[in-house]
């Protein structure tokens, strides 16, 4: 009994990781953005996916754990600037569209995958930057841990922010308890401060809310109809963490962000990598069931 790396030919190739003792699996679809589609942990769904929308390529995924990178959230016209010329990105940016690369698999003390996304023609039209993205997700007992290495292959200083977008399944959201490092949070359709305590108003058709001065580099949630306890945890290069919710779906969103949307054009925390520099940053996931 021990770890496992299985691959299914599905509608895209599928990379099947498990730890056995643990009952803890998660699926990999690299030609689908890199993504992290399932996490099962003792026969319990931790994701929430939209088959329907995964099955169309044209679409972006709804679910699983979708990569935010060259930037997070979106731009107004989707267009930004740099060395006074226009260029178009998408919300949350083109590495959740990507075909991502397997470079490596491991078994020995965990589960683990690595994949790594290049820059090409396509993307030098949007994001004008050699760049290398390689995510490593590392599955053990009922944590998830997600290793990340931004490296700037460019001859200039290449700007961009960088997250991650987890859909979290849920029965109920009126039984989600948060704890989250920060007593405010911004509303992002209209720009007004709230207090938080620790829950939000589900009346709502959309809950699309910013935390920012962040205290600590965790946040958590219980959700109490399920009896899961849910542990973000995230290095001090993310400054803040977004909620998202839609109402009549089974999902909340608790997003690690290293910059605020519009990022690439008012410079807000947005990393800035020199010419042959990297950045590693780590997200993990810890779920416990009671």
């Amino acid at each position: 009994m021990g770890y496992a790396i299985a691959v299914q030919k599905q509608q895209y190739k599928t990379y099947i990781l498990t730890d056995q003792k643990a009952q803890s699996r998660i699926e990999v679809v690299p030609e689908r953005g890199g993504i992290i589609t399932r996490w099962q942990l003792r026969d319990e769904e931790i994701l929430y996916l939209d088959a329907e929308r995964f099955a169309n390529p044209d679409l972006t995924v709804r679910g699983g754990i979708p990569i935010l990178f060259p930037i997070c959230g979106n731009l107004p016209d989707n267009t930004y600037s740099i060395h006074s010329k226009d260029y178009q990105l998408k919300q949350h940016g083109f590495a959740r569209d990507l075909p991502w690369e397997v470079i490596d698999q491991e078994t020995q003390e965990c589960a683990s995958i690595t994949l790594r996304l290049h820059s090409n023609d396509q993307t030098k039209q949007l994001y004008p930057f050699d760049f290398e993205v390689v995510f490593t997700y590392q599955l053990k007992g009922n944590t998830l841990e997600i290793r990340q290495s931004y490296t700037n292959n460019s001859a200039e200083s290449m700007p961009f922010s960088t997250g991650l977008h987890p859909y979290f399944a849920t029965a109920d959201k009126t039984q989600l308890e948060f704890q989250i490092p920060s007593t405010q949070y911004q509303d992002q359709r209209n720009k007004t401060i709230h207090s938080f305590t620790g829950s939000f108003d589900y009346q709502s058709d959309e809950i699309d809310v910013e935390f920012r001065d962040l205290t600590d580099v965790s946040a958590s949630v219980t959700d109490k109809s399920r009896k899961l306890h849910l542990h973000l945890s995230y290095d001090d290069t993310y400054s803040r963490v977004v909620f998202w919710t839609v109402k009549g779906k089974d999902f909340y969103c608790l997003e690690p962000w290293t910059a605020p949307r519009n990022a690439m054009n008012t410079g807000e925390q947005l990393i800035i990598l020199e010419p042959e520099a990297s950045l590693e940053t780590v997200v993990a996931l810890t779920v416990t069931l009671s």
